[in-house]
C-alpha cells in the first residue's frame, strides 16, 4: 500500500502500531476513532438519542451566547489535535461532544490544531471511563482551561478549571442549579435546560 493511500477499511490498521494526525487524516473507513497518544481508540457505536438530545440542547444554547462573539462553538463531530508535552507532537486527536474555541488562529481547516478554551463531554454507558480518566487527563496536560463533564445517569453538570496546570473542581450543579462557568463570566447555563426532553 502507497503511504498516502487513503485507508478505508480499520481492519487494516495496525492497533499495537504507533500513529500522528498525518495518518489519521487518511482514514475514511466507518468506525469513529480517536488518536491517544498514537495509539487509535475506537470510539462508542453511534451516540443514543439521550446523548444527541443533550448535544442539541447545549448546542443551542452554547450558540446563542456566543455567536456575537470572538469565540466559536463546535459540536461533535469536530477534530481537535492536543498538545500533549509528554507525547510526540500530533499524535493526539480526539472528538469533544462540544469545543469552544477563542484563538481563532488554531483553526487549520480541519479542525483545532491546538488546546481550546472549553470542551464539554456528554457521558455515555460506553464512554465514561475514557471521558473521566484518559480524557481529563489530556485535557489537563494539554492546557484545556475548563472541562465540563455532563452525567446523563445523575443529570448532573461537573465543571474543572484549570489552576496551575491542574484541574480543580467546582461543586457539581444539578437539576435545579445554574451551571456556571469559571472562565466565560457570561456562561451560565440552567442544568435543566441541558436535559430538556431527556
Amino acid at each position: 500500500m502507497e503511504v498516502n493511500e487513503p485507508i478505508l477499511d480499520y481492519s487494516l490498521l495496525d492497533l499495537k502500531g504507533s500513529y500522528t494526525y498525518a495518518d489519521y487524516m487518511r482514514w475514511l473507513f466507518k468506525e469513529r476513532v480517536e488518536l491517544i497518544m498514537g495509539k487509535v481508540v475506537k470510539m462508542s457505536p453511534a451516540p443514543n438519542n439521550t446523548h444527541q438530545t443533550l448535544l442539541f440542547n447545549l448546542s443551542g444554547l452554547l450558540y446563542n451566547l456566543f455567536h456575537k462573539q470572538m469565540c466559536k462553538v463546535y459540536p461533535a463531530p469536530f477534530d481537535v489535535i492536543l498538545p500533549i508535552p509528554s507525547a510526540k507532537k500530533d499524535t493526539t486527536v480526539v472528538q469533544p461532544d462540544c469545543t469552544i474555541l477563542c484563538d481563532l488562529t488554531n483553526l487549520d481547516g480541519h479542525g483545532c490544531n491546538g488546546a481550546p478554551d472549553l470542551v464539554m463531554e456528554i457521558l455515555s454507558p460506553g464512554n465514561s471511563k475514557h471521558d473521566l480518566t484518559t480524557k481529563f487527563k489530556l485535557y489537563e496536560e494539554s492546557g484545556v482551561k475548563e472541562y465540563w463533564i455532563i452525567d446523563t445517569l445523575n443529570r448532573t453538570v461537573f465543571i474543572y478549571a484549570l489552576r496551575e496546570n491542574q484541574y480543580i473542581g467546582l461543586q457539581p450543579f444539578t437539576e435545579g442549579a445554574i451551571a456556571t462557568s469559571v472562565l466565560f463570566a457570561d456562561l451560565k447555563i440552567e442544568v435543566n435546560a441541558i436535559f430538556e426532553g431527556v
